[in-house]
């Protein structure tokens, strides 16, 4: 593992601290590790999010006219997600 050292204000330290001492992480490196995960999935996110306009723009993909569809969409994006 690589190590880094990181300078933020009083403010954040003190937001990782108290997200530390709320039991959710052991200590400061795993809740950084884990908002670097939630923000690589969000990009990913994003790409497909942006493929998909891109290939409704294009035609090939209609228009999400029901609730139903729009579901389906948004769950296929997710397991793309999760698949990639």
């Amino acid at each position: 593992m690589i190590r880094k050292t990181i300078t933020m204000p009083e403010p954040m330290d003190s937001w990782v601290k108290a997200q530390v001492e709320s039991g959710r992480y052991g200590n400061d490196s795993e809740y950084l590790r884990d908002l670097i995960r939630k923000d690589q999935e969000r990009s990913q996110l994003q790409a497909m999010i942006d493929e998909s306009q891109r290939a409704y723009d294009n035609g090939q993909i209609t228009a999400l006219t029901t609730r139903e569809d729009v579901h389906g969409f948004i769950e296929g994006i997710w397991a793309r997600a999760k698949n990639a």
